[in-house]
């Protein structure tokens, strides 16, 4: 059975440890139970009136307590659509080149268990969840352990190695984004069936809904060999937006779209673009990532007025990842040009198993040669999830 952490209100204020579900079909009392209002239908049970009528009061209490746009606890629950960096585990139930679920990834996650995220520990979805105060772990849509109560509080759908362009997930083998929006269709499916389709509805239009693609697509050697960045871009932007239509038609009214992290200077790029002596940042990607992203911030914001009842925002990823890289000392982060594990240069995946990892991985940046470590996860989300731009995008 699935047992992924849920934080009542209390909780997400404080200590991050959080339940294990009952593996038990939804209620209106698990729903209630899920948002930290459980003594609602409790007191009612205490004086032997538990009844259909006492259900549907309970289900119109949760509609009212996902109707406050103002705190971010408040919210029901959290979706995401991506790449590795926000992979909770998806890749280990598919064909792919892609994979995590071996040690050493996971060493510092609780237990110690290599669950598929590209990482030690806990990686942005886990933090995005947290900061709304729905849970903190994440789990992937398509562990089939998971219960209706983990799936009606949100869950990821990203795929490592996806990104907006088809080509770019086939390289690796990953879900597309268009199979992962047919997995949230999917989603729906069960919710509508299990909760209803009113509750159903509210939970999809009053939840926050996060894209992270693009960075993957960014460093795609063969797209690279066929467009110029200005072309490529474009394009990337279109299909961006195509994602965010189709994410608005299933429902959708929270869309948050991130851009193209800093890929140029992740140690495999430094590598790459740099040479092994000089390990500078590869300033050819950083640029087409900042071209995508200079061009896809106002497109979402152009896009936010013309679909109904949307709330569209462009968050940035780029600055808060390039201002940790180029001033880790404040954070006690010591080495970004190297990852933890194998040697730090070009080790991914597989590669990691030998010959070991760093003593501390809180000095380093990176885990392997793509992707940050947990502490590193943590203060990119923070600077990334901003809350002025949460406001605006609960508003």
């Amino acid at each position: 059975m699935a047992n992924y952490s849920i934080l009542s209100r209390e909780e997400s204020t404080g200590a991050t440890a959080g339940r294990a579900m009952k593996p038990k079909s939804p209620t209106a009392t698990d729903l209630l139970e899920i948002h930290g209002h459980r003594g609602i239908l409790r007191s009612s049970e205490n004086r032997g009136t538990h009844s259909v009528f006492v259900q549907l009061v309970a289900a119109v209490s949760f509609l009212l307590i996902i109707n406050i746009p103002a705190d971010a606890a408040a919210v029901p629950a959290v979706f995401i659509f991506g790449d590795s960096l926000v992979d909770t585990g998806n890749n280990n139930y598919i064909v792919s080149v892609a994979k995590s679920d071996f040690p050493p990834y996971g060493r510092d996650f609780p237990g110690g268990t290599a669950t598929g995220r590209f990482g030690n520990g806990r990686i942005l979805p886990d933090f995005i969840g947290e900061i709304f105060g729905v849970k903190n772990l994440l789990p992937p849509y398509k562990d089939p352990t998971l219960q209706m109560q983990d799936l009606l509080t949100g869950v990821s759908f990203g795929s490592a190695g996806a990104g907006y362009d088809p080509l770019t997930s086939t390289l690796t083998g990953s879900i597309t984004i268009e199979d992962q929006l047919e997995m949230y269709r999917e989603y729906k499916s069960k919710i509508n069936a299990s909760a209803g389709t009113e509750i159903a509805d509210k939970i999809i239009s009053t939840s926050p809904h996060f894209i992270l693609l693009g960075t993957n697509d960014i460093s795609n050697t063969i797209r690279r060999a066929q467009y110029d960045s200005n072309t490529y871009t474009d394009i990337l932007v279109e299909l961006a937006l195509d994602v965010v239509k189709k994410l608005h038609g299933l429902g959708a009214r929270r869309i948050g779209v991130v851009g193209a992290a800093p890929i140029g200077c992740v140690p495999l790029q430094r590598i790459l673009g740099g040479g092994l002596l000089e390990r500078h940042c590869n300033e050819e990607l950083n640029e087409a990532a900042k071209l995508f992203n200079s061009k896809l911030s106002p497109a979402i914001s152009t896009l936010n007025q013309q679909l109904p009842g949307a709330k569209i925002v462009y968050f940035d990823i780029f600055t808060p990842a390039l201002s940790l890289i180029q001033n880790p000392a404040p954070y006690g982060i010591v080495e970004v040009t190297r990852g933890c594990c194998g040697t730090g240069t070009i080790e991914l995946g597989i590669l990691c198993v030998v010959p070991g990892t760093c003593p501390d991985a809180t000095k380093y940046l990176f885990w392997d040669s793509v992707h940050p470590g947990e502490k590193a996860s943590r203060i990119i989300s923070d600077g990334t999830f901003d809350s002025a731009s949460l406001s605006t995008l609960l508003g």
